[in-house]
Order: structure tokens, then sequence, then C-alpha cells
């Protein structure tokens, strides 16, 4: 048996052993019953997931991404996040192809939970490690076919701060900013409201000058507003 098959069947057993019938129907129930879920809260399921990931910290990442691509094929959704957690271990030491992998990961059963860590924690780590690639591969992405990676292209720099590549952001803002989409809408507000907590008045002078949809909007200006920087 491969090593990614052995943890898979390694996590899943786990998870599957710890299975709690009354958090599972609330849990499915917030998630709007898009996936089944073993009913494992996110501190239970880290507590139980530590170990394991532990002992299987010298995996490589063929054997990483592959462990993932297993884990992405469970139906429950725990299983689909312990795959992200298993990635975000090898962030540092990522390869330039592996981008390749959290693309496809993005249209893989896809939904907001899972598509925002992959957006802002693994491919905002990997446009750390490889920033030459930050403003390409937005590129591309904000004008793919595909509603979650072009939701991802909003994301990348979520939590990039005062490293974010402003002209970068608000073309990725330009291009998606007419589509009447509310996980689009919702991602350009959050990403402009983060950012105002860097550059509150680059922010302001985006919004003065550029027609967004009401919902980026408001959501662009919430924390200013909390903050009495901004009052219309």
């Amino acid at each position: 048996m491969r090593l990614s098959e052995q943890l898979r069947n390694e996590i899943v057993k786990t998870f599957s052993e710890n299975r709690d019938e009354v958090n599972r129907e609330g849990m499915e129930a917030y998630m709007k019953n898009h996936f089944p879920f073993y009913g494992i809260k996110t501190p239970e399921r880290k507590k139980l997931l530590s170990p394991i990931l532990k002992q299987y910290r010298s995996l490589s990442e063929t054997e990483r991404v592959h462990t993932a691509l297993l884990l992405f094929d469970e139906q429950e959704r725990e299983c689909h996040y312990a795959a992200l957690a298993l990635l975000e271990k090898g962030t540092k030491k990522a390869s330039t192809s592996v981008i390749g992998s959290y693309k496809q990961l993005l249209v893989t059963k896809p939904w907001w939970d899972t598509v925002d860590m992959i957006a802002s924690n693994l491919c905002g780590d990997y446009f750390r490690k490889y920033p030459e690639y930050l403003v390409p591969i937005t590129e591309k992405w904000s004008r793919s076919d595909h509603l979650w990676v072009r939701r991802s292209s909003l994301l990348h720099q979520l939590k990039f701060k005062s490293n974010t590549n402003e002209k970068l952001l608000f073309e990725t803002i330009d291009v998606l900013k007419g589509e009447k989409e509310f996980f689009i809408e919702k991602a350009i507000g959050w990403v402009l409201r983060e950012y105002s907590k860097t550059n509150p008045e680059a922010v302001e002078s985006y919004l003065n000058s550029t027609e967004c949809r009401p919902l980026s909007r408001r959501e662009g200006l919430k924390w200013m507003k909390k903050k009495g920087l901004v009052t219309n």
C-alpha cells in the first residue's frame, strides 16, 4: 500500500470512529447540506489530526499532494479540511508546480469554506514564496470560467497587509466588480475591508472613483466606518 493511501485510511478511520450524530446535523445544515459530515467540530478535528500528521511529517510533496487528492475523494467534509491542513504543513517546501494541484482542489467539491482556505492560506503562502507568479496567475484566474477560481483570484493577497500588490488588487476587482454573483461581490468587499486596515486612504479613494456593487461597497467600507474614518 502506498504511503499516501495508508495516511488517507488512517485519517478516515480516526474520523469515522469519532462520528458525532448530534453535531453532524447542525454542521450539515450550516453548510446548506452540500456535504455530509462526521460531526467533528474544528477543535476536536485538529486534536485528532495532530498526532497523525506528526507521524507522517516526512512525507514528500508528491505523497502529500496525492494524499490530499485522495481525501477529497471522500464524501465527508472533515476529510477535505484534513487535506488542506496536510497541505499547509508543506507550504515552506512547496514546488512551483503545486499551484496546479491547488487549482484542482479549488474546483473539487467546491464551496466557500474550502475555497477560502485554499485561496488565502495555500495560494497566499505560495505567492509569498514565488512572488513572480502572483500577477500572471491572478490575472489568468480572474478571467476563469469557474466561479470559485475567480473568487480565489480575489483572495490570494487577503493576508498580505503592507506587502499587498495594490495595483493588482484593484485591477482584479475591476475585472470582477460587475458580476451579479454573491460570492464574488462578497469577496470584493472582504478584500477591500482587509486592505483598508493597512491603507484606508487607498480603499476609500478606490471606492469613491469606482462603481462597485452595493454589497461590495458596504463590506469594503465596514471597518473604516466602524473606526470613524469615513461617514458616507
